[in-house]
């Protein structure tokens, strides 16, 4: 068997004990950017997987694009990422807001 030789770590292991590896990142042709592949992007760059700067280039995403996932991550776990879901979220927190300058 052989293995290709990849920059950094092959796998890493998330705080829940599941292991994520170069395999489980989308492929860099991507197109349709689904709330499970931005979590594993954001996952790989968060637990040292892939760099940021190679997520960046290799999924040509935008630094605020991919800070925006990471940011809804925190807030929302992968429900924040799924797109039918922004609008509701947005609202709420624009309700939460709204409450707190009354």
């Amino acid at each position: 068997m052989y293995l290709k030789k990849v920059e950094g770590p092959r796998t890493v292991t998330l705080p829940d004990g599941s292991v994520l590896c170069q395999a489980d990142l989308p492929p860099a042709d991507t197109t349709r950017w689904v709330a499970s592949r931005k979590l594993a992007v954001v996952r790989g760059v968060l637990y040292g997987l892939i760099s940021e700067a190679d997520a960046l280039t290799k999924y040509e995403l935008s630094p605020e694009e991919f800070q925006e996932w990471v940011r809804a991550v925190g807030r929302h776990g992968e429900e924040g990422l799924k797109v039918t879901a922004l609008k509701s979220l947005r609202d709420s927190e624009g309700e939460a807001l709204n409450r707190e300058q009354l």
